[in-house]
């Protein structure tokens, strides 16, 4: 396989010279030789934790709110419950484990773009790399996918111009140029603002509500309600990157070797529809019961402290489970927002 770095240079040049910095960054995670393309992914093991990473303690309350969506469509036989970017299967493992009453019949659709990642999904789930184009009955899962759509960049500089990316002897270098300017762009900023412009994500976001008959679309991600807020920001603090659970370099450095990652700005995606529900990640688990949750599982414990098993011992950790996933400071402070069609 070529390197990430050899792909966006050939396809640089195949461009004229340059190209648009959310081309750059789809070929740096997903294209040959990308982030997420070779060895690039979440877990202990990996390069970041994600919430259900942290345990099944998060999947068994995401559980519960897929199970009122199923009620709410009037207890369907034909179900679906649609993740897509699922990783390697984590969150889908503890759904299932979970059993939520929709998959006595229902399927469960896992759909990551990356064969490498497919492979890693449990034999439970049905694994495509596309989303299906209807969903008559269901909930589509969006975890932390809005983050890694590319993006397009954009830059204040005597008026706002788009980022596009060259080759030189050095390395990757930003140009920017003149363009139509998106609406959702503030007016009123200072000189070198920087902001995400969502086209990808507000695209999938009008395909997949528009694919949805009966049900609900839940992201679950770190946002920010404006795009202005986003742009007031220093743009380190809202365009990050990882490798290996800790911050990377600079973006256009180490191409496939990092995750690029930005600040989801909730206005961009509203144009498409105003959401239904935005709450913290905190406030969604605990509106889903993950307290009861913990406090069943402390009961289990004590029930078999004395001589634990396997089964316990899962049951004890949720308590610290549910402190990382309430820890304001940390994932708690993540937005779900929830578009439903009943």
């Amino acid at each position: 396989m070529p390197s990430a770095t050899s792909s966006l240079r050939q396809a640089i040049q195949a461009a004229g010279g340059s190209l648009p910095f959310s081309q750059f960054m789809s070929l740096a995670l997903y294209g040959d030789g990308g982030f997420y393309s070779s060895s690039g992914r979440a877990g202990r093991r990996g390069d970041f934790i994600t919430s259900p990473e942290v345990g099944p303690l998060f999947g068994a309350v995401l559980a519960r709110a897929v199970d009122d969506v199923w009620i709410r469509c009037g207890r369907p036989d034909n179900f679906s419950i649609v993740e897509v970017g699922a990783g390697p299967g984590t969150l889908a493992r503890t759904i299932v484990a979970a059993a939520p009453e929709c998959l006595e019949k229902g399927t469960y659709i896992a759909v990551e773009v990356s064969d490498t990642q497919r492979e890693l999904h449990p034999d439970s789930v049905v694994s495509v790399s596309t989303m299906p184009t209807h969903i008559t009955n269901g909930i589509i899962i969006a975890n932390e996918l809005f983050d890694n759509m590319p993006f397009d960049l954009w830059v204040y500089d005597d008026g706002w111009r788009q980022s596009h990316i060259i080759d030189t002897p050095q390395g990757f270098a930003e140009v920017l140029k003149t363009a139509d300017v998106p609406p959702c762009l503030p007016s009123r900023v200072s000189h070198g603002s920087r902001a995400p412009v969502h086209t990808d994500a507000v695209n999938w976001l009008h395909t997949a509500l528009s694919s949805l008959a009966h049900g609900a679309l839940m992201a679950i991600d770190y946002c920010t309600p404006t795009t202005a807020e986003v742009a007031s920001m220093p743009w380190r603090e809202w365009l990050r990157t990882y490798a290996q659970h800790e911050r990377g370099v600079h973006y256009l450095k180490n191409a496939g070797e990092q995750d690029i990652t930005t600040q989801v700005c909730i206005d961009q995606l509203a144009a498409v529809r105003e959401p239904d529900a935005v709450r913290s990640q905190s406030q969604f688990l605990q509106l889903w019961g993950i307290d009861e949750l913990v406090e069943e599982g402390r009961r289990e414990w004590e029930k078999a402290a004395s001589s634990p098993t396997v089964a316990a011992i899962k049951m004890r950790s949720r308590v610290t489970e549910a402190e990382a996933l309430l820890d304001m400071t940390g994932l708690g402070n993540f937005t779900v927002v929830q578009w439903s069609n009943y």
